[in-house]
């Protein structure tokens, strides 16, 4: 874009919008993003990009990846997102699907999002049998060894799952937990062409569970949805058919976040 052409759109974007601007583009892209990617996205000049991005990651909304280069949601930005799925309007919609789901289901089902180190559980109806698992609200879960978690890693681009699965993270939970880099692998890449994920004891002994995405309007995970439940109740197999109640109960919260 030729100096004098940014210069004139720069003029056209006010100066309190355009932090605001970076952040969205941010969010929107998923991946993290280099100062040239929002100069060509936005207009903006080269100077502006790079004090905006150096004051967005001193404040804690934008954060460099490990190339130093490039820029991906900080924690106040994350915090942010977190806040506004669970504004009063989307909750009350999300727990009306939840519950729909439970209910047909007999089971706790769990809306959970990733964080960095984990998969949060931002809304979760509970079984109605006294044995139950008990993970409340705002529990943080790994991502190798939870059926959600799996779930996840499924949609990392290549560079992402491989730097994840070399950082020795996988410790286990349980003796079930696959703390082999290339046997998580290959489970991962299963998720991925079918598109659910299960948790046969690797997290909790005594549990298992089965995952499926929420996705945006742009087809990118933002959630998940899962069932959980005791193995004297299921197992993984039994859990199986329960996956088009999840599926469906899927694509209704994905329609809710594009309202």
């Amino acid at each position: 874009m030729a100096e004098t052409e940014t210069q004139e759109k720069e003029t056209q974007i006010p100066t309190n919008l355009r932090l605001l601007l970076i952040l969205e583009e941010v969010a929107r892209r998923g991946v993290s993003v280099k100062p040239s990617d929002l100069i060509e996205a936005l207009g903006l000049a080269k100077p502006t990009i790079h004090r905006l991005l150096q004051t967005a990651e001193a404040e804690g909304f934008l954060q460099r990846d490990l190339d130093g280069r490039s820029y991906g949601p900080g924690h106040r930005l994350r915090l942010l997102s977190v806040n506004t799925m669970s504004s009063e309007h989307l909750r009350t919609a999300r727990l009306a699907i939840l519950r729909s789901v439970a209910e047909t289901v007999g089971e706790t089902c769990n809306l959970a999002i990733p964080d960095r180190e984990g998969m949060i559980y931002l809304d979760r109806v509970e079984t109605k049998w006294p044995l139950r698992i008990q993970l409340p609200v705002g529990t943080q879960v790994p991502f190798h060894c939870t059926a959600s978690g799996k779930m996840y890693l499924s949609t990392l681009r290549q560079r992402k799952l491989d730097g994840f699965l070399s950082a020795g993270h996988l410790q286990p939970q349980t003796e079930r937990s696959l703390t082999d880099p290339k046997a998580l692998r290959s489970e991962i890449r299963r998720i991925s062409e079918n598109s659910y994920s299960t948790d046969d004891e690797e997290f909790m002994t005594g549990m298992t569970a089965l995952a499926v995405p929420v996705q945006d309007g742009q087809g990118r995970l933002v959630g998940t949805l899962s069932v959980h439940a005791p193995t004297q109740r299921h197992d993984v197999n039994s859990l199986m058919s329960f996956l088009g109640i999840l599926q469906k109960g899927a694509k209704q919260l994905s329609a809710l976040l594009s309202q």
